[in-house]
């Protein structure tokens, strides 16, 4: 493979982080407060409000349930609204992070959901509120798992990432549709498909070491 394919390489992988991080980043700011609120806003929960729960619950569900590469295309309006263009790995961040928003949101659902209903009750006694039951209590008893789920989060938007290829998103994807595929370059495939799995290796691996680190502090705590 020659040097200039490997720069390509390279900067498609730079291209595939600023795209992922940067939607990882929007996507937790807005999907940790949706799913706290999803996870305690149940009738008698300490937000009740099962009304807007429930419609919160079918916006959640919807935008999960629609294929990644129809939303990309569905919204490109949107994202020319936003970042001024739908191509490249700028526009890219838009319909990853709101691809990425909702399912955060489930994950995060799903690991508060995991405390023990005794530890709520106990700070409720004591005359905590329902704010520093969530800060002081479900957060912080929850972060092993929402470590974790924060690293699929972000193993599943770098399978997006690729996918925005299609639609001239940049990164890797692109790379590969534009090399691989496009000018029967299998070796460049190949090296894309290495690269994806490499970089997902990695998060994986990062993720299961912090939340193996967080869950022995409170155990030791």
């Amino acid at each position: 493979m020659s040097r200039e394919l490997i720069n390509l390489i390279i900067q498609a992988t730079g291209e595939s982080l600023f795209m992922v991080s940067v939607a990882a980043l929007v996507a937790t700011s807005f999907g940790l407060p949706l799913g706290v609120f999803l996870a305690t806003s149940r009738k008698g929960e300490l937000f009740a409000a099962p009304a807007v729960n429930g419609l919160l619950g079918v916006i959640v569900n919807a935008a999960r349930s629609t294929p990644f590469i129809i939303l990309v295309v569905a919204i490109i309006p949107f994202t020319r609204l936003i970042a001024g263009t739908s191509i490249g790995s700028g526009a890219a961040i838009v319909p990853l992070t709101i691809a990425a928003t909702p399912f955060i949101a489930r994950l995060v659902e799903a690991a508060i959901r995991e405390v023990d209903g005794g530890l709520i009750e106990t700070a409720s006694s004591f005359g905590a509120s329902p704010l520093q039951i969530v800060f002081k209590v479900l957060i912080p008893e929850a972060l092993p798992g929402l470590v974790l789920a924060l690293t699929l989060a972000v193993v599943s938007l770098l399978g997006y990432s690729a996918m925005v290829g299609a639609v001239g998103g940049g990164g890797l994807g692109d790379l590969g549709i534009r090399y691989g595929y496009q000018r029967f370059m299998p070796e460049m495939m190949l090296a894309v498909v290495v690269v994806l799995i490499a970089l997902v290796q990695t998060v994986q691996t990062a993720g299961d070491y912090l939340a193996r680190r967080v869950n022995r502090r409170l155990r030791h705590r």
